[in-house]
């Protein structure tokens, strides 16, 4: 079971060091990391709540890897939002045109559509979601039905970059990978499964994803409650994380 203690490697008792392993931000559940001015502290849940869980973490750094892991725990308690899902639509663009736009920044996402989702959900009512296809660089016509669920994992690059987005998050995680495996792993993502070159993948690399990761993700980590190196690789972090789950599902 998670507890307040801190276990990063050579850690001292009482001291905190920042951006290590397993490391817990706050002793009561929701809280935000250092209860900064301006940040609302989250509620606990109650014992029939939806609890709603924030994955976050560069491109490649192993996010779908920890889900995968908590969903087998787990099973039909989870579903999954990907923020992944919520990219605007681009149909007044040609193709050529969306192969230019900026994919790593904020803007590029529908989060208040997100938002409104996750909020219907945590209302235990289902939503449909948009069906994005990387292939053609924009949405499809349809969606696809998401049911509620007990606990709802939300995982993205950039969710704890908008607040109200990130304030519905009742645990709130960041895969940390170092940037070399996280390229090595978009490349071999993006060109098996999504259909690109491996030169446009790099230059995407350098032009957007690069930058747009030390502008806005890599910030965002002082948001998380709990910091995982390595994602579901690091069963030690994998097992605070699952029995924290455990505990709020049981009040």
């Amino acid at each position: 079971m998670m507890n307040s203690a801190d276990i990063s490697p050579g850690a001292r008792p009482g001291e905190r060091p920042g951006g290590q392993l397993g490391e817990r931000k706050s002793s009561r559940p929701g809280d935000q990391q250092s209860s900064r001015p301006g940040e609302r502290k989250s509620s606990r849940p109650g014992a029939h709540d939806v609890i709603v869980i924030g994955i976050a973490g560069g491109t490649g750094s192993g996010k779908s890897t920890l889900i995968e892991k908590i969903k087998q725990e787990f099973g039909e308690m989870i579903t999954i939002l990907s923020h992944d899902f919520y990219y605007k639509q681009h149909d007044e663009l040609s193709l050529a045109e969306r192969r230019e736009l900026n994919y790593d920044h904020p803007d590029a996402f529908d989060t208040e559509l997100m938002i409104r989702h996750i909020k219907a959900l945590k209302n235990r009512q289902p939503v449909d979601r948009p069906v994005y296809d990387f292939t053609i660089y924009n949405r499809l016509p349809e969606t696809a039905r998401v049911m509620p669920a007990r606990v709802v994992v939300v995982e993205g690059i950039l969710i704890f970059e908008n607040r109200k987005l990130r304030d519905l998050f009742d645990i709130k995680a960041f895969i940390d990978t170092d940037a070399d495996v996280r390229i090595i792993r978009r490349i071999l993502r993006d060109v098996k499964k999504r259909g690109r070159s491996m030169d446009s993948v790099i230059d995407q690399y350098l032009t957007s994803v690069k930058p747009m990761h030390e502008q806005f993700v890599e910030p965002s980590k002082r948001y998380a409650d709990i910091i995982i190196p390595e994602g579901g690789y690091n069963t030690v972090a994998l097992e605070m994380l699952c029995g924290r789950i455990y505990e709020l599902i049981n009040g």
